[in-house]
């Protein structure tokens, strides 16, 4: 709840704008939105809680790391399923997270699930353990669990 304050004064800052150049488009709208960021961030000492932006950042750092990773387990599961004779190890291993809530670790388990090549199959959120299926769990565990450790920080850095 942190950031509603800010993200709600600078959506006003924003609609004033539109209602001082009597002009109700996205154009004007996001220049507004833009010169209420600036003022935000330029009074953000007045405010108790952080500015706002760090958050918008990390989630962009997040959606960012996801389409990275998106895209080279898309290639690396397109390379081995193209091969003439498919060389896999199919298999479940476990993984621990350091994600505490039960939305961390949702948001976890979808970021993972989304990347082809594994799924996360059982969660048990006591303890923080989850049940990854991988296509070649040979292969990919080392892997799979890089990519785990890079989401979990972006997550913690998003959410906490």
């Amino acid at each position: 709840m942190e950031i509603t304050t800010q993200l709600l004064l600078n959506l006003l800052i924003a609609f004033v704008y539109m209602l001082l150049n009597e002009s109700w488009n996205v154009v004007v709208f996001g220049i507004g939105y833009a010169i209420g960021f600036i003022i935000i961030f330029l009074m953000r000492r007045f405010f108790p809680e952080s500015f706002y932006g760090k958050k918008i950042i990390s989630i962009a750092k997040l959606i960012g790391l996801f389409i990275v990773e998106l895209f080279k387990s898309t290639v690396v599961v397109a390379l081995l399923v193209t091969r003439p004779k498919l060389n896999i190890q199919p298999g479940i291993f476990r993984s621990e997270t350091i994600l505490k809530t039960n939305f961390e670790i949702t948001l976890l388990s979808a970021l993972v699930t989304l990347t082809p090549g594994s799924v996360i199959m059982e969660i048990d959120p006591k303890a923080g353990v989850l049940f990854i299926h991988a296509m070649d769990a040979n292969d990919y565990r080392n892997n799979i669990t890089k990519t785990m450790r890079k989401f979990e920080n972006a997550i913690i850095e998003v959410m906490r």
